[in-house]
C-alpha cells in the first residue's frame, strides 16, 4: 500500500477570485444582451414575415408611413446596433481585465455574439431586398 496523500495546490487570493467573478459577471451580461438583440431581429424579422403573408392571402392592409415591413426593419437593425455596443463594452471590458492580470483572458461569449450579429445582418438584407 502506497501513501496517497497528494499536495493540494494553493488556493488563489482573493484578488485572483474578485477578477474572475468580474469576468464571469461581464460574460453573463454580454449573453443578455446577445438574448435581447436575438428577440429584437426575430421579432422584427417575424412582424415582416407574418404580415407579408397577410398581404399575400388577399387581405388589404390600410397604407401607412410605418407598415410592417420599415418596422421589421427598425426592430432588427435596433437589435444589431445593440448587439454592436455591447460586444464593445464588452471588449473593453475583458481588456480592462487583461491589464490587471497581465494575463490574456478570452471569453466565450463572443462567439454566440457574432454569430447573432451576421444573422442580424442577413435578416436585415432579406427584409431589404423583400425576400
Amino acid at each position: 500500500m502506497g501513501n496517497d496523500v497528494s499536495v493540494a495546490e494553493p488556493l488563489p487570493s482573493t484578488n485572483e477570485l474578485a477578477l474572475e467573478r468580474n469576468r464571469l459577471a461581464y460574460d453573463r451580461t454580454m449573453m443578455a444582451w446577445v438574448r435581447t438583440a436575438t428577440s429584437l431581429i426575430s421579432f422584427g424579422f417575424t412582424i415582416y414575415k407574418f404580415f407579408e403573408y397577410v398581404n399575400q392571402s388577399g387581405q388589404t392592409a390600410p397604407q401607412r408611413r410605418i407598415g410592417p415591413r420599415e418596422y421589421g426593419m427598425l426592430m432588427i437593425i435596433t437589435g444589431v446596433i445593440v448587439l454592436a455596443i455591447a460586444t464593445f463594452e464588452h471588449y473593453r471590458a475583458m481588456r480592462k481585465i487583461r491589464k490587471m492580470t497581465g494575463r490574456r483572458t478570452y471569453s466565450i461569449a463572443t462567439v454566440p455574439a457574432a454569430l447573432i450579429s451576421v444573422l442580424g445582418l442577413v435578416a436585415l438584407i432579406a427584409v431589404w431586398l423583400r425576400f
